[in-house]
């Protein structure tokens, strides 16, 4: 299990997962399966594993890679979201510019992406595999959306 320090995480990283994760008590409104897709088993386990994570990282204690998943895709979809996170008001319940989130959520992406990109399809969502769809379609590209 990794800590901020062994990711090379500076504190301005580590403060903007806070308040990426902090967020979700406030003016982002999750819904069951965004909170699901963030790797938490539920909205309410959003809030109450979102803060245990976020005292973690407070305390510069070591997350475990789904923990470190999990407070990157909340802060991300906290940030960028006016759907279902803070969107517009992330400026205004933060203090954060849009133009310094966006930098330092660049720079910490890049730093925990090594760890967090393996779980995708292996606890972290799922993925098909395109050749699997191809077979069981007939031979014929995998069907769309049902727009």
């Amino acid at each position: 299990m990794p800590t901020a320090e062994q990711l090379t995480l500076n504190d301005e990283e580590s403060r903007l997962l806070q308040q990426g994760l902090m967020e979700w008590c406030g003016p982002a409104r999750c819904t069951e399966e965004f909170a699901v897709a963030m790797g938490f088993d539920s909205a309410q386990d959003l809030s109450r594993r979102g803060m245990s994570i976020r005292s973690a990282l407070a305390e510069r204690e070591a997350l475990d890679p789904m923990d470190w998943a999990r407070a990157l895709l909340a802060t991300e979809l906290a940030f960028a979201s006016e759907v279902v996170g803070s969107g517009y008001e992330w400026s205004t319940t933060t203090g954060w510019s849009d133009d310094t989130t966006l930098r330092v959520l660049r720079s910490t992406q890049l730093k925990l992406i090594r760890t967090v990109a393996p779980l995708v399809g292996r606890g972290l969502g799922t993925r098909q595999d395109p050749h699997t769809e191809v077979l069981r379609a007939g031979g014929g590209p995998p069907p769309g959306p049902a727009w």
